[in-house]
């Protein structure tokens, strides 16, 4: 089995919480594209994670937790900027970030940072998210992008916050359908669907997506699953029952087990293969709802065996 190459932010969430009658927040480590890294890693594949990390106190924690955690972080590039922060607040499980960093120190990995042979010796190299609105980084992603060989995988990952008017969304929507021409697979959510392509279903967006030119579209729908879609046909796939309590990772997550189950096993051959890998992130990302979220929320193999038994 090779290894995974994913490229994207690191920050640290502060999560809406109560304590004792009282408004805190709660910090953790995060960022869509570190949550796919973590989560792929914990269950057992080999990830190298690329991005930019700032010069501070949470720098060095998001540091040492890559380190902890067993990804090979030598492509990570220290900046001297504070860490971003994403204040998340929460309606119910379901939450919205709000970022605070000006520049934003996840978003200051410069093209000549990727090391082409890393990206070509991959069997997967995954991008997408907030950096991708932001330079340097959409150029270092765009160079590992146009690298040969491996899989590529790609999430969207929209953040209405940072959208301020129609301008911007259609800005976002010509950025991501670059790479949607070019990538292996696509993962976005519902919500992320609506946004770009004005109140899209999720068969709209994913035939859309197909006809940009990829090879096969997920599109999460919180607790009603998820809606797979390949040239061969589509399939809406339910998720398991659960009693969530935080959201955040959950997508990131089924994109973490989606790139693990490509590491193992290569492209599907078939929807039906496609499906399967479907379930599985789909039990893996209702056990990170069970949890309090980020990075830390995601799973081990054993942990999700204890949890659901054969429904993996």
């Amino acid at each position: 089995m090779g290894y995974a190459v994913v490229l994207g932010e690191a920050l640290v969430d502060l999560l809406e919480d109560e304590r004792d009658g009282e408004l805190i927040y709660r910090q953790a480590i995060g960022g869509a594209p570190l949550n796919v890294a973590i989560g792929a890693t914990r269950l057992g594949g080999d990830v190298r994670y690329l991005g930019s990390l700032g010069n501070d106190a949470l720098g060095d924690r998001i540091a040492a937790f890559l380190r902890e955690t067993g990804i090979d972080s030598a492509g990570v590039t220290r900046v001297g900027v504070p860490t971003t922060l994403a204040v998340t607040t929460f309606v119910g499980a379901e939450p919205t970030f709000q970022f605070y960093g000006e520049p934003p120190s996840y978003a200051l990995l410069r093209p000549e940072d990727i090391d082409d042979a890393v990206i070509a010796g991959a069997d997967v190299v995954y991008t997408g998210s907030i950096c991708l609105m932001r330079e340097p980084f959409r150029a270092a992603a765009r160079k590992a992008w146009a690298v040969p060989g491996p899989l590529r995988v790609f999430d969207p990952n929209v953040r209405p916050k940072l959208l301020p008017d129609a301008a911007a969304v259609n800005e976002l929507r010509d950025l991501v359908e670059e790479f949607f021409a070019t990538a292996d697979l696509v993962k976005l959510s519902s919500a992320d669907a609506e946004v770009l392509w004005d109140g899209a279903t999720p068969a709209t967006a994913a035939k859309h997506i197909l006809e940009a030119g990829a090879r096969a579209v997920v599109v999460t729908c919180g607790s009603k699953g998820a809606y797979v879609a390949t040239g061969e046909g589509s399939a809406m796939l339910p998720a398991p029952s659960v009693a969530a309590v935080d959201a955040t990772g959950a997508g990131d997550s089924v994109m973490a087990a989606l790139v693990r189950r490509l590491l193992a096993e290569g492209r599907p051959a078939a929807l039906e293969d496609w499906q399967r890998h479907v379930r599985f992130a789909l039990a893996v990302a209702g056990l990170v709802c069970e949890r309090p979220g980020g990075a830390v929320a995601m799973p081990t193999n054993d942990e999700l065996a204890a949890r659901w038994g054969a429904l993996i």
